[in-house]
């Protein structure tokens, strides 16, 4: 896709929004890499986004919101700071939407509504990216938001601050009025078929990894298990120091790489018994894969998560929950787990313990599956195939 106009069957003049950044970690090296098709391709219009740190995205093409006056609000609570940043994206990406002459829509959930309104008044198809799952299934990210603390509950309007967070009423109107959800797994598939949604509005997307960066290294002497991604409860951490403290495996190491979030302090303190290594956040993360034995991923609730698509890129073999994504295959490259399942989670990583001659042959299957189905490339043939798809489908009836 480098040809300087885009192919018949894909959008002609795409608007791309998000309340992230392009260029960085996590939903911010989606959008960078989602851009790269439609830059390649030669039909991105305009990307939306609260900055862009990625080159190949021409600054030209990108309304950057770096310098809007929703920054100063960083002081709230994260309910109300994100809320005010996705609705203030989305409000520039309907106004972009009603003004530009684009023919293509691609929003993030809880970014869109007010777009996705303004697309479907223009005939524009368009995508909206599912990060996790269904709002009714995922964690209550959207419910139960605290009432604002501090100064800023005292000094500013309550109604107008209780207008900020994202509800999931909001998130549902976004489902209705996108043309295709965009999933990254078969299980977050099936909790919009649940829903009762109609599979043809579903595309299964997955993620990728750079698989040039990530690659195998030599494994070590002792039995090192990693996890990667932010220290929270969400993503099970809680569960693996409690499993890897009533383990109590000689010569093995559990290495922690993500940034340490207050929830998950208690458990490191109660739970450390000198075995447990936590690196926080670091930019050379590939060199933690390249030194460890195994990958223990025991999410309760993602879409794809990166880290799975990283270490089978390094080829590390896995202990992971369906939940997680659907990058282990069970018994080939790594081992699944049932989520929240402290016995299973136990018993799985003593089996590979006790078993290292299963390892190698999990190694070459971990990387072997990278290369064949995750990779940034390989994704961004699937996005294409969701942006036909779309096209096909055309506006959603109201």
């Amino acid at each position: 896709m480098e040809s300087s106009f885009p192919p018949a069957d894909l959008p002609r003049r795409l608007l791309y929004a998000t309340s992230a950044r392009i260029g960085g970690i996590g939903l911010d090296l989606c959008a960078q890499e989602q851009l790269k098709l439609a830059v390649r391709g030669g039909f991105l219009g305009c990307a939306v986004a609260f900055q862009n740190r990625c080159a190949d995205v021409p600054d030209a093409k990108v309304r950057s919101l770096r310098f809007t006056p929703v920054r100063l609000l960083s002081f709230l609570d994260r309910p109300y700071y994100y809320g005010a940043k996705r609705r203030a994206a989305d409000a520039a990406a309907a106004r972009e939407a009603r003004t530009g002459g684009y023919d293509f829509f691609h929003g993030w959930a809880g970014d869109s509504l007010a777009a996705l309104r303004a697309a479907g008044e223009r005939g524009m198809p368009s995508v909206l990216d599912i990060p996790t799952w269904h709002v009714a299934h995922g964690f209550r990210r959207y419910e139960n938001v605290p009432p604002p603390g501090g100064l800023a509950g005292r000094l500013l309007p309550g109604g107008w601050l209780r207008g900020l967070p994202i509800t999931p009423e909001r998130v549902r109107a976004e489902y209705e009025r996108a043309t295709l959800l965009l999933t990254r797994s078969t299980y977050a598939t099936e909790t919009f078929l649940r829903e009762g949604f109609a599979p043809e509005h579903i595309f299964n997307t997955d993620e990728g990894a750079d698989t040039e960066r990530f690659q195998p290294g030599e494994p070590p002497a002792l039995f090192r298990a990693l996890f990667v991604g932010a220290l929270i409860q969400r993503k099970g951490v809680h569960l693996l120091l409690e499993a890897w403290h009533r383990l109590n495996l000689r010569d093995a190491e559990l290495v922690l790489c993500g940034h340490v979030h207050d929830e998950i302090k208690p458990f490191l303190a109660r739970f450390n018994g000198g075995n447990v290594r936590v690196v926080g956040k670091t930019p050379r993360v590939e060199e933690h894969y390249r030194s460890a034995t195994l990958h223990i991923f025991p999410s309760q609730c993602e879409g794809c998560a990166k880290a799975t698509c990283e270490a089978a890129a390094s080829g590390l073999p896995q202990i992971t929950t369906r939940e997680s994504g659907d990058v282990v295959i069970d018994g080939l490259n790594g081992l699944n787990v049932p989520r929240n399942d402290l016995d299973a989670l136990c018993a799985r990583i003593e089996h590979l313990y006790r078993h290292p001659e299963l390892l190698p042959p999990m190694r070459l299957a971990a990387r072997a599956r990278a290369l064949a189905h995750f990779t940034w490339d390989a994704y961004r043939v699937r996005l294409a195939q969701g942006y036909r798809r779309a096209l096909t489908l055309g506006v959603r009836a109201r």
